[in-house]
């Protein structure tokens, strides 16, 4: 079964916006894995607009599943991380002021700095995936960095499924399985939601986690967070 990661950093925005401590992200962190989810994601940026840097350090003793701590490993991110050692890192190439992620890695231009960072973590016994777009030659590149994983970015996919263009698969699954050929673990992320999770799940090969945040956390508004959580794992089986 693909593993449930859910992000957080929405609850941490909504914490953040009264300036106190509900909703309290550590019991929500907590909650969530007992509704059965397998794991946490959080996605700290440089100016703490949601998740901050302390979150991360108090996280650790509140996830008993998978920790997911994903970034730009800028050299602050970087000892931030070696500090908590999650289970992973995924590595972001986010800009500073980013709203969100866009953009997977260019594992060809930047790769020798991608061997640099990933050998760092590793060394810390820390698992790591490259955020990554479905082009082939990138795919084979990440290979070569010494990365344990890749996250496909599925904004592409959520967007021309949403169409009615159940083709936009195609790339995610010609990606997923060269990846498994070459020895990298898969997992996805970005607009999955309850409505495509399922379809995608069932086109993937050797998908091992997704990580969700924005949908779950908005579909969790109508129809409950304990409810949600068990709908991705349903889908996702």
């Amino acid at each position: 079964m693909t593993k449930l990661s859910v992000n957080i950093n929405k609850i941490a925005t909504l914490r953040n916006s009264r300036g106190g401590d509900v909703p309290n992200l550590l019991q929500v962190a907590e909650d969530i894995q007992e509704f059965g989810a397998q794991g946490i994601t959080i996605h700290p940026r440089p100016d703490e607009r949601h998740i901050r840097y302390q979150d991360a350090i108090d996280l650790k003793s509140k996830v008993i599943t998978e920790y997911n701590i994903e970034g730009n490993p800028i050299r602050k991110f970087m000892d931030l991380v070696l500090e908590v050692k999650p289970t992973q890192v995924t590595l972001v190439p986010d800009e500073i002021n980013q709203i969100t992620s866009n953009a997977g890695w260019d594992t060809v231009a930047h790769q020798s700095y991608l061997k640099e960072v990933i050998s760092e973590f590793k060394n810390a016994g820390i698992r790591t995936s490259i955020f990554i777009d479905t082009d082939l030659k990138l795919i084979e590149a990440a290979a070569k960095t010494g990365a344990d994983r890749i996250e496909l970015y599925t904004e592409y996919f959520a967007s021309e499924y949403d169409k009615g263009n159940e083709k936009a698969i195609k790339p995610y699954a010609q990606a997923s399985k060269l990846a498994h050929e070459l020895g990298l673990g898969i997992n996805a992320g970005h607009d999955l939601s309850l409505d495509n999770i399922e379809f995608f799940k069932q086109n993937i090969s050797n998908l091992a986690e997704v990580s969700i945040g924005h949908a779950l956390i908005s579909e969790s508004l109508y129809l409950g967070l304990q409810n949600v959580v068990n709908m991705y794992l349903h889908r996702l089986q």
